[in-house]
């Protein structure tokens, strides 16, 4: 699965390598760093930017910190759907990494773990976003779940917030 170039901004680059539980994001951004890695921790940023355009994000919890826990639900307004998730955050060092687990609460006990890395690129930046699955098996159901087409979606909300705040 690949998507376009990613070295250009406002196109996604998402690689699933056969035969490994893993997916690697790349993402650049018409933004300084610290810009990026704001929208990315502020959790009223987040909830604004997150997942399909569809979905409402409601952040449950947010403790970013080593240590800290995460919890939200996106909901679909005028659905019954409702998609929680949550983790914990193992190693947030500002600006530059976050380390996490990811779970669907609809799928319990299926934990990845999930590093962020945010780099300068120029005037702009980039996300390196690299999740671990326990199998192939979750990696390909997290795949197959539409996660693309969220990851794209989302993306392309965090440029226009990036925009109006002038990045």
């Amino acid at each position: 699965m690949t998507s376009t170039d990613p070295t250009n901004s406002g196109t996604t680059h998402i690689n699933a390598p056969a035969g490994v539980p893993f997916i690697t994001i790349v993402r650049e951004f018409d933004a300084p760093v610290d810009a990026l890695y704001h929208a990315y921790t502020d959790p009223d940023l987040v909830a604004r930017w997150l997942g399909p355009r569809r979905y409402t994000l409601t952040i449950r919890e947010w403790d970013l910190r080593s240590g800290g826990t995460w919890s939200y639900a996106h909901t679909v307004p005028g659905e019954d759907a409702f998609y929680g998730f949550h983790g914990s955050f193992h190693s947030v060092d500002p600006g530059k990494r976050i380390v996490q687990t990811f779970e669907f609460e609809g799928a319990p006990g299926h934990v990845s773990l999930e590093s962020a890395t945010f780099e300068p690129v120029g005037d702009r930046s980039r996300v390196v976003v690299h999740s671990v699955y326990q199998s192939l098996e979750a990696r390909d159901a997290m795949i197959s779940s539409g996660m693309e087409g969220g990851v794209t979606e989302g993306y392309e909300q965090l440029d226009d917030i990036l925009a109006e705040q002038g990045a």
